[in-house]
């Protein structure tokens, strides 16, 4: 589905979305230093993997996606919808929650396990992720 068009944007505001990142957010920066400090080692980004998840564990075929709540249109306080051009914000973050969904999919079809981890609740979803990576180390340890 094609974006709407918008208004030309001033100056200003390319050079603020300029400055937005898309890898190595705070909230990203923080899973990987908790999960490193821990053991556990990773690859990041991968490609070949629908939507280049932001954190790989292929020892346990886990990949975490690690939203931010504007940009993929999270439930919460963080994820407003902007006053100008709101026609143009509404349907990029509806494109992206369905291109996320998407990517979702393929990649739990392709036996990979899926954590979200939202910007808002970095501290709990890197809590639940922490402990389904302890229980698949365990499980594995047991295995072999």
């Amino acid at each position: 589905m094609p974006l709407p068009t918008f208004k030309t944007p001033t100056e200003k505001r390319s050079l603020n979305m300029a400055k937005m990142r898309s890898g190595d957010t705070k909230p990203e920066m923080s899973v990987r230093r908790i999960v490193h400090a821990a053991g556990f080692r990773y690859r990041l980004h991968r490609s070949d993997l629908p939507g280049k998840p932001d954190i790989v564990f292929v020892k346990y075929r886990r990949v975490v996606l690690v939203h931010g709540c504007f940009w993929h249109g999270h439930n919460c306080a963080r994820a407003h919808t902007p006053r100008t051009n709101v026609e143009y914000w509404s349907a990029k973050i509806a494109g992206n929650i369905q291109r996320d969904s998407k990517n979702v999919r393929f990649l739990r079809k392709a036996g990979w396990r899926v954590t979200v981890i939202w910007e808002c609740s970095a501290g709990a979803g890197t809590s639940r992720l922490m402990r389904a990576l302890e229980r698949e180390k365990a499980n594995q340890n047991h295995v072999q």
